[in-house]
């Protein structure tokens, strides 16, 4: 009898494609279209995780545009603390889809915020990335000069790149009831007071994420044509969720349906490719030995297996590799020193705060 499933290659079936391998020795999970070359100009945004693609490829000698680098002589840690070297601008943490379209939109006259100031005890933040300067600024003047500038940034990485590499991290956002204005954190987190008169809690739908990215792409096309895209789920759990789940299953909903979405796109569009660093790390072949002990905080080992991955096939060229049965892993290169992680630099931490 024909099937067809004969003559299909080893990584086609569960046993020899998983069962029988290593975390580290798996093969043909990433298959992107077009590998990356260390000539493109590469912009990196989105969650936590995200912040692990530029530092690995700035390491392996890919060229990752930074369009708004710190002052001169600010570096490291302390240039991170203030939101600088962690993605190709001053973004903060961009967590949901419609966060990353008004950015865009806002960035090129197409949208406007009601407003992008927020208020704690005497000092004023931008509300769109209250992270990025710890302390606040005097005047709410300032706040405004220096979101300009930033936009201006942002415009700039949008229209250089060559490759732009996108990490959906979560469904879940708070949002402005009359302007739909979306915020990376609930006000009153890290600024600002909450109001359940202004602001509600909105958990995005597949069809809503899948909208606002084509929308986006649509813009992005506008401005530079040849852009292409990589896009990737964070595997970090949601600190809290504000939607009346327990957080477990509040996290699998938010989580598969971003890999919905990122799969769907991938399948339909020829100019987008997934790199599955949440199937990697979220395996039963895992089995959670990547995380660290919070089940939260993906370990220096977990990184070093998603990354190498990535890079086995960019730098080979070759999307496919002949699976032979052979353990062909090579040991993680990855070497970043715990105080580095993305707990330092991720806005949603802080909800453990209020975990009384």
């Amino acid at each position: 009898m024909k099937s067809p499933y004969q003559g299909l290659s080893r990584d086609a079936f569960w046993r020899t494609g998983v069962a029988a391998k290593s975390i580290e020795s798996l093969a043909n999970v990433y298959r992107p279209k077009k590998p990356v070359n260390k000539t493109e100009k590469v912009i990196t945004l989105g969650s936590c995780f995200a912040q692990h693609i530029a530092r690995n490829m700035r390491k392996r000698g890919y060229t990752v545009f930074d369009s708004e680098p710190p002052p001169k002589g600010l570096h490291g840690l302390a240039a991170n603390k203030f939101g600088y070297e962690l993605f190709s601008a001053r973004t903060g943490n961009v967590y949901v889809m419609r966060q990353l379209l008004q950015l865009f939109e806002e960035a090129f006259g197409l949208w406007k915020p009601s407003s992008v100031v927020w208020e704690r005890n005497g000092r004023y933040f931008d509300a769109m990335r209250p992270s990025v300067e710890p302390e606040g600024h005097a005047r709410s003047e300032d706040v405004i000069a220096h979101r300009e500038r930033h936009l201006s940034c942002v415009k700039t990485m949008f229209k250089t790149a060559d490759v732009f590499i996108f990490t959906l991290g979560l469904t879940e956002a708070w949002m402005h009831k009359d302007s739909g204005d979306i915020y990376p954190t609930a006000p009153g987190t890290i600024a600002g007071e909450f109001d359940d008169s202004q602001y509600e809690f909105k958990n995005f739908t597949f069809l809503e994420i899948y909208d606002d990215f084509m929308k986006l792409k649509a813009h992005i096309k506008r401005v530079n044509p040849k852009l292409r895209f990589i896009l990737s789920v964070s595997p970090v759990p949601l600190t809290a969720t504000a939607s009346g789940q327990h957080v477990l299953t509040a996290t699998t909903y938010s989580k598969s349906v971003l890999r919905g979405v990122a799969g769907q796109l991938a399948t339909e569009n020829d100019d987008i490719d997934y790199f599955p660093s949440f199937d990697i790390l979220t395996s039963t072949l895992a089995a959670g030995k990547l995380y660290e002990k919070n089940l939260r905080s993906v370990s220096p080992e977990g990184v070093g297996i998603a990354m190498n991955t990535f890079f086995s096939v960019n730098e080979s060229g070759d999307a496919f590799i002949e699976d032979t049965g052979e353990d062909t892993s090579v040991p993680s290169d990855y070497s970043e020193p715990s105080q580095n992680s993305d707990e330092e630099f991720c806005e949603d931490v802080l909800l453990e705060a209020f975990n009384k």
